[in-house]
């Protein structure tokens, strides 16, 4: 099986600091760093679409949410199942791309429920609330697309 860069970085890594791990935490930490980039990318392009929807555009920020995270899942669909995520073949890709989807609105959902929660209730500013929210989505996202995904 051909390395890839990240494991080969991982691996200078690790020799550096003189860390050795069992070949299936070696292959979770790595997929786990490959997930934090693809995730700090759509999150880049999730903050982005967001700021140009509710603070140029003067869209209500409900709607500028959703707008945003419908655009980041679709990057983030495309480069999970290439580069992170050993998907398994055995699926019907229909079904992986509607479970990817679902899992998606359930973190969307959790989003609204945050922000919704942060900026009215508690009167907290829209993104900040915004970098709450993809923190805590982040996390369910990657365990829920581990566990139904592989």
């Amino acid at each position: 099986m051909k390395k890839d860069n990240i494991a080969i970085l991982f691996d200078k890594v690790c020799k550096i600091f003189h860390l050795k791990f069992k070949a299936k935490t070696r292959k979770l930490l790595i997929q786990i760093f490959k997930f934090g980039i693809v995730g700090v990318i759509a999150t880049i392009i999730d903050w982005a679409f967001f700021y140009l929807a509710h603070d140029i555009l003067g869209i209500y920020y409900i709607i500028s949410a959703i707008l945003s995270f419908t655009i980041s899942v679709i990057y983030n669909y495309a480069a999970s199942i290439k580069w992170v995520f050993e998907v398994n073949k055995n699926k019907d890709p229909r079904k992986n791309f509607i479970l990817f989807i679902v899992l998606s609105v359930v973190g969307l959902i959790l989003t609204l429920i945050i922000m919704k929660i942060g900026v009215d209730i508690l009167s907290i500013n829209a993104m900040l609330m915004k970098i709450v929210s993809t923190a805590i989505v982040m996390v369910f996202n990657f365990i829920t697309r581990k566990i139904f995904l592989e």
